[in-house]
């Protein structure tokens, strides 16, 4: 029996608090060039050590709840939010349609849906909104007699998937290429038969795992309990008739989700934007559903309340990175990984990089921030290796995003395990072997794009 996820987190933090007292700490110098910070490759110095106590260690733990407080905030409204569009029936009524529209085609649904949020995130859109889409995924899983792992995944891993070979994202394949000086969305049309390749593996592992729960419901990584208990507390009225109080209802909520995308496109819109939007649907939903202003703080507030356990988790994955950088050693861990590589064959190295990547990303796991750390110093090293740029930049962004669906330092994975009510320890025992398919089909990738000199554009 795998330990609770806290368990699991703590080990880490112990783990990472003594490697503070083994790993030189060290750092390199932060630039400012075209407007974006980044590392200057040649200016790294062993600095002072700074290891960290069992005080900090525990210390960490409100320091991390603070740092990530914008992320715990946002689960708790995303579920008192929907709760309240629970009570209306609307979400009920609502996914009872589409299912019975598909009715016998259960993997045709799973198949749209996937093909949806994967290309909404190879597209830029915001990985961040998919967190939003976490509850309706769950009672797609409960309609369909799925568990808790399936309704985050048709959601959650499929977006990934999009994001993993995104070809219009700013944020991270923008600044990758800014620093690597190759011209904004260059090698498009690579980019996108990645997309694809991606995209159909991922959703074909998802309809997989769901053909394996339909047959034998014991084989779900979830044990007996598909759903957490507050899932299992609620149960889809198939006889639910959809009227036109739901279709608004649902209306807001995408109106919401659409507002909040233009908004991150247009006015770079954040995570207290995208609570403030649920503040709205959930007093919109309420007074659409004609909920006295009692009910509707009651709904909001028991939905807030069934989530606690998993958004305090989002805080305490946090602290394992304040442990890093107060231990100032996550510079000389990405210097150790430029100097491995360094010996290596062109499509050698550029596969290190993509396992590289990979691995920093539990300490960045930010796809932008990761960018501005490990490109700069990248690029001089795929020059002396040999590496394309372009291929150099792509084995930063698949690096980047397969491990953003593994490490417990990513925000949105924690975020949208707590929503869906899935215990990390199970997470575990599903994603590893997509995991696995992602990395091999990403080594191909990158050796292929060295083997035809994959170009600019």
């Amino acid at each position: 029996m795998m330990p609770d996820t806290y368990v699991v987190l703590f080990l880490l933090m112990i783990v990472c608090a003594i490697a503070t007292y083994v790993i030189p700490a060290g750092e390199f110098e932060r630039i400012e060039k075209d407007g974006i910070t980044i590392v200057d490759p040649e200016s790294y110095q062993q600095v002072e050590k700074t290891p960290v106590g069992i005080a900090d260690v525990f210390l960490s733990y409100p320091l991390g709840m603070i740092d990530t407080a914008n992320i715990i905030i946002l689960i708790l409204f995303i579920g008192g939010a929907f709760r309240v569009m629970e009570a209306s029936g609307a979400v009920n009524a609502g996914i009872m349609a589409l299912i019975n529209k598909l009715e016998n085609r259960k993997f045709v649904l799973i198949t749209i849906l996937g093909i949806l949020f994967s290309f909404l995130c190879t597209t830029g859109f915001s990985s961040n909104a998919t967190i939003a889409f976490i509850p309706i995924g769950i009672l797609i899983a409960k309609a369909l007699k799925l568990d808790a792992i399936a309704g985050v995944a048709i959601v959650f891993l499929t977006s990934m998937a999009g994001f993993n070979t995104a070809f219009l994202n700013p944020k991270t394949l923008g600044v990758a290429q800014e620093i690597a000086e190759l011209p904004m969305f260059s090698g498009l049309t690579y980019r996108v038969i990645l997309y694809v390749i991606f995209a159909v593996a991922t959703i074909i592992y998802v309809i997989w795992y769901c053909n394996r729960i339909l047959k034998d419901p014991s084989k779900s990584f979830m044990g007996e309990q598909k759903f957490s208990n507050k899932d299992q507390e609620t149960s889809l009225n198939k006889d639910q008739k959809f009227t036109t109080r739901h279709a608004l209802i649902l209306l807001l909520f995408v109106a919401g989700i659409a507002f909040y995308v233009y908004g991150s496109l247009t006015y770079d819109f954040g995570m207290n934007d995208m609570t403030a939007i649920f503040v709205v649907i959930a007093i919109g939903a309420g007074i659409i559903a004609r909920m006295n202003s009692t009910e509707i703080v009651n709904n909001f507030m028991e939905g807030a309340q069934n989530l606690v356990y998993g958004a305090l988790v989002v805080g305490a994955a946090r602290a394992i990175v304040f442990i890093l950088e107060d231990g100032r050693i996550l510079d000389t861990v990405i210097l150790a990984m430029s100097n491995t590589l360094e010996p290596l064959s062109p499509i050698t190295g550029a596969i290190g990089m993509l396992f590289a990547n990979g691995l920093f990303n539990f300490f960045v796991p930010s796809g932008s921030g990761q960018a501005v750390v490990t490109m700069p110093i990248w690029t001089p090293l795929a020059d002396i290796l040999d590496i394309n740029r372009q291929v150099a930049v792509q084995a930063f962004q698949l690096g980047d995003g397969f491990t953003n669906s593994l490490f417990p330092t990513s925000g949105i994975l924690m975020a949208s395990l707590a929503i869906g009510g899935v215990p990390y320890s199970a997470w575990l025992k599903f994603i590893w072997r997509i995991m696995l398919i992602w990395f091999v089909l990403g080594a191909i990738a990158l050796a292929i794009g060295q083997l035809i000199n994959w170009g600019p554009m």
